[in-house]
């Protein structure tokens, strides 16, 4: 018993000093004190998901739908459209890995390095900005390249997350969701994206720089 008071007075104890004097924390004690810091947010990510299960069955039910039923033909739609748009996405996804292999994308950010910085986009945030119109899993990919260089509490850091929710993967989405219904002629869908994916990224590294400064 004695030792064992002796033990986790000690842990208490380090802990306390920890806290004090900034020392990092052992590991899972900063994610309890998020969790009784926010209780209600955690409340809502535990339940949020059944509940929601819960909610659409409970409809279904009132209405007397064949969830079941419903559930094997929604699935079976889902199979036909990933068949129709699956050529399309293998095209851009090869293509990708194409232009990132082959050196095509530094020596682009090179070119397009000054017209950036003029914008007041930071050199380094240059190949999420050519990425993310295409592929949502390699800006993710750049992103974490990012914040391990540069840390998440750098200025490059602050601007990439705040980029990366600030902007769409155009050609990624277009191509599945007017490929889900067979459009082919999209008209000024394209050019007007491609706009609102500048414009974010442009307000992306201003709104950093006002508000954590460079």
């Amino acid at each position: 018993m004695r030792r064992y008071c002796r033990d986790t007075c000690g842990k208490g104890a380090d802990a306390g000093v920890a806290r004090r004097t900034g020392q990092p924390r052992e590991q899972g004690e900063g994610q309890a004190d998020e969790n009784v810091k926010y209780p209600l947010f955690t409340a809502i990510s535990v339940y949020v998901l059944p509940l929601a299960v819960l909610a659409i069955l409970g409809v279904g039910l009132a209405r007397k739908v064949r969830i079941f039923e419903a559930f094997t033909e929604g699935a079976a739609e889902g199979i036909s459209t990933v068949t129709r748009i699956l050529p399309s996405l293998v095209g851009i996804l090869t293509a990708i890995g194409v232009f990132r292999a082959s050196g095509a994308l530094d020596a682009l950010v090179g070119l397009l390095a000054p017209a950036f910085r003029s914008l007041g986009i930071p050199a380094e945030a240059i190949p999420l900005v050519l990425m993310r119109p295409v592929s949502g899993s390699a800006s993710l990919a750049i992103v974490a390249d990012m914040l391990r260089e540069y840390g998440p509490d750098s200025y490059v850091g602050r601007v990439a997350c705040t980029m990366l929710g600030s902007t769409e993967t155009v050609f990624y989405t277009l191509a599945v969701y007017y490929g889900s219904v067979g459009i082919r002629n999209i008209r000024y869908t394209l050019a007007a994206a491609l706009i609102a994916d500048v414009a974010g990224a442009v307000a992306s590294a201003l709104i950093c720089a006002l508000v954590f400064g460079r």
